[in-house]
């Protein structure tokens, strides 16, 4: 299979390595009709909406389409009409608040007038900005930008009534378009202007909390979600609403579901805290990579697996959940195979026929023609087949689990019920509530990853079976305290503990793999991700 690879590698260098990256890529702008695109450079108070089209530098021949894909080229090309952004008076009026800092989107944080907070985000994207000066200048950079016809321009506008009737918080993307010469945007201006854009809330700290979001108190990015979690016994992730956000990325396809595409609303529970995720930057939602020949070898398993297709099956949800493996494994950790199940059914039950002719609806017109019916019955299709990509999922995340205390004291109760049930029961020391508790079963799970993090923990292994689970154990560097009692039967042992050597007390059985060690480099947790 390797060979294979390489084969086509060579080839694809071959027939592109004699060209240049071509040094107007883009087309000069998304207006279609030259009459009016300088009646908007002469009198622009005069227009207030336009005929565009997202891409016109997506068009490619029959020949090129073959090997690089058709993906949506036909609806970059739509003739699609957008308002034209008057930042005086829309939302109150907008301010510029700063210039984003994606790498391959154009974006500005933008405040209205009552203080609420937009994200303006252009529609086409520009991935060759993270690629070095000699790539830029050679045929990768056309490939990689022509690549970006795989995303559906306009596929954010009909999420809003499937993310409302799935129980998922959301933002509601407008089209618009920015003029030539748009002085609003002050030093920014030759960026932003002759752009279509798509216009959103943006939910990132407590001047966008609104109705939608109940009685939150502030909202949060994933960096300080997770460094709270991880340094106070007293804030938790909602998992089921974290499960349920990702069943809906799961049914629309939507693969790049990485940490920094979350914010969290902040709600007060009878002291403690809860986070809840909002979902953000749907570029990838309904993607349409694997209908080319290069494009469909690369996105093999073997290798880029996670670019997989918008289609009438759930293909791969694998695939679906290598970008998020990080955020899955920290915000879903406690939830059960029917926890699950439940979010699937719930979910087919309240997207319904109705709810999705609705969102198909928000397609502009001359986009609900070319893929208005297709996208009608993928959604159907995939919603039926829910359930299962659930379960599939759950086992996904079931093999290894991560189980996290915090900064404070935690204790780690674990029993080795029988030969395929263990169950995990972490208490907060501070006042012996359960915080964690989950029954693993070794037909699903494999290891069990527990890490103590800051002050005294104690861990406590007991149990005796012909079969378990492998259990490992993450002390942290406080003074801890780790018991096992428990026996397995075989000759690998089953509890394995990391630890400092020094300043623990330390009570091993025949079960226990002593990895402990004098350096602290073996406590290491990622708490948050972003390194």
């Amino acid at each position: 299979m390797r060979f294979h690879y390489w084969r086509t590698l060579c080839l694809l260098i071959i027939i592109f390595s004699s060209g240049c990256a071509r040094k107007n890529f883009f087309a000069t702008t998304p207006v279609s009709d030259a009459t009016v695109y300088k009646q908007l450079q002469s009198s622009p108070e005069t227009v207030d909406s336009v005929t565009v089209q997202a891409g016109k530098h997506y068009k490619r021949s029959w020949f090129y389409k073959l090997f690089w894909g058709e993906h949506y080229r036909s609806v970059w090309l739509a003739p699609v009409k957008a308002p034209i952004l008057d930042m005086d008076t829309l939302k109150g009026g907008l301010e510029v608040e700063r210039k984003g800092g994606g790498f391959q989107t154009t974006s500005f944080a933008l405040v209205g007038g009552n203080g609420f907070t937009y994200a303006l985000r252009s529609v086409d994207k520009d991935p060759s900005t993270v690629l070095s000066k000699t790539l830029k200048k050679s045929f990768i950079s056309n490939v990689i930008r022509d690549q970006m016809s795989a995303l559906n321009p306009y596929g954010a506008l009909i999420i809003p009534p499937l993310a409302e009737a799935a129980g998922v918080p959301h933002a509601t993307p407008k089209l618009v378009y920015v003029r030539p010469h748009d002085s609003s945007f002050g030093e920014f201006e030759h960026i932003a202007s002759d752009r279509l854009y798509t216009i959103e809330e943006k939910y990132n700290d407590d001047r966008a909390l609104d109705a939608s979001l109940g009685n939150a108190i502030d909202i949060a990015g994933s960096k300080k979600v997770l460094r709270d979690r991880y340094q106070k016994d007293d804030h938790f992730i909602d998992q089921k609403a974290f499960a349920r956000a990702r069943m809906l990325d799961i049914l629309i396809n939507d693969w790049d579901r990485h940490r920094g595409q979350w914010e969290w609303a902040e709600y007060d529970a009878d002291g403690e805290t809860i986070y809840r995720p909002i979902p953000k930057d749907r570029d990838n939602a309904f993607y349409r990579m694997q209908d080319g020949v290069f494009p469909w070898l690369f996105g093999r398993n073997w290798a880029i697996r996670k670019f997989e297709s918008f289609d009438d099956e759930i293909n791969d949800v694998k695939a679906l959940s290598i970008n998020s493996q990080f955020i899955d494994t920290r915000s879903m950790a406690e939830l059960s195979r029917q926890d699950f199940v439940s979010i699937a059914k719930d979910i087919q039950e309240q997207v319904t026929d109705e709810v999705i002719d609705e969102a198909v609806k928000r397609y502009p017109k001359e986009v609900f023609k070319i893929i208005g019916e297709s996208t009608r019955s993928k959604l159907k299709s995939r919603r039926a087949e829910l359930v299962r990509a659930a379960e599939e999922f759950y086992e996904i995340l079931a093999e290894e689990v991560v189980i996290a205390g915090t900064d404070e004291e935690e204790r780690f109760e674990v029993k080795r019920l029988n030969n395929n049930e263990t169950s995990v029961t972490v208490y907060r020391n501070s006042d012996d509530k359960v915080v964690y508790k989950r029954t693993f079963y070794r037909s699903e799970t494999k290891i069990i990853k527990l890490y103590g993090l800051g002050e005294d923990d104690e861990f406590d292994v007991s149990g005796e079976v012909d079969k378990g689970i492998v259990i490992v154990i993450v002390g942290g560097p406080g003074e801890d305290e780790i018991k096992d009692t428990s026996r397995v039967k075989g000759w690998s042992k089953k509890t394995i503990v990391y630890d400092t050597r020094r300043g623990n007390e330390l009570e091993f059985g025949p079960e226990t793999k002593d990895k402990t060690s004098k350096s602290i480099s073996v406590h290491l947790f990622d708490r948050e991700g972003f390194k």
